[in-house]
């Protein structure tokens, strides 16, 4: 295994000099960025693609610029939707996967732990069923962290952080509370995309829109 990042120094990996020279000769590679740089990614590193290679993008992103990328890459691409919690589960998060790539992506990783589903043929399936996901689930997240300032402001915080436990159940309500404020960053960008999303369907993206403005008020 090797790695680059341009920013932190990958742990318990070889690191390589640059990109391209991370990905020469490898059988599969993981794009694990955000999908603000995912094109840049790719186009960094689609000269020194092994030709048998799998390029398989992990970044939350609009369907469109999935199938973008695997335009644009001369190695098949698997759009890869991580639909767990990576942190707390690591290889054995549930993954969605589509495109050209997907069954080998599976057949790489499917014996490592990872459970996958291959949910089309076209890169931007298994993204596309993500962002649908993603709507409620932050659209959850945002109407519980609307609320608990709501109920802070009304002097009932805690009576009402007990209510919603009721109903969600205290850890995932933990997850949306913590979660949101430390990958609100990365958040943004998917709901941003879904947002994206819902308006290419012709759905007015009311809750996504909420979600996003209110993760980027957490961002700052």
């Amino acid at each position: 295994m090797r790695g680059w990042d341009p920013v932190a120094r990958p742990v318990g990996i070889d690191v390589a000099a640059d990109a391209p020279a991370a990905v020469r000769d490898a059988s599969v590679v993981l794009s694990v960025n955000a999908a603000s740089v995912a094109a840049a990614a790719a186009n960094g590193v689609a000269g020194a693609l092994h030709a048998d290679a799998v390029y398989a993008d992990l970044n939350t992103a609009a369907p469109g610029l999935k199938r973008e990328l695997a335009s644009a890459l001369p190695v098949r691409f698997a759009d890869v939707a991580l639909m767990g919690t990576v942190p707390a589960t690591g290889v054995r998060t549930p993954s969605l996967v589509s495109g050209a790539g997907a069954e080998r992506f599976a057949e790489l990783f499917a014996p490592l732990g990872m459970p996958i589903e291959v949910v089309g043929e076209a890169p931007g399936d298994a993204a596309a069923l993500k962002l649908l996901r993603s709507v409620f689930m932050k659209g959850l997240a945002a109407a519980a962290i609307e609320s608990l300032e709501a109920a802070e402001a009304a002097g009932a915080h805690e009576r009402i952080r007990a209510e919603i436990a009721g109903v969600i159940g205290e850890p995932l309500l933990v997850r949306l509370l913590e979660g949101s404020a430390v990958h609100a960053a990365r958040r943004v960008e998917e709901m941003q995309a879904a947002v994206a999303y819902l308006e290419e369907l012709g759905v007015a993206p009311r809750v996504a829109a909420a979600a996003a403005e209110w993760l980027s008020a957490l961002e700052s």
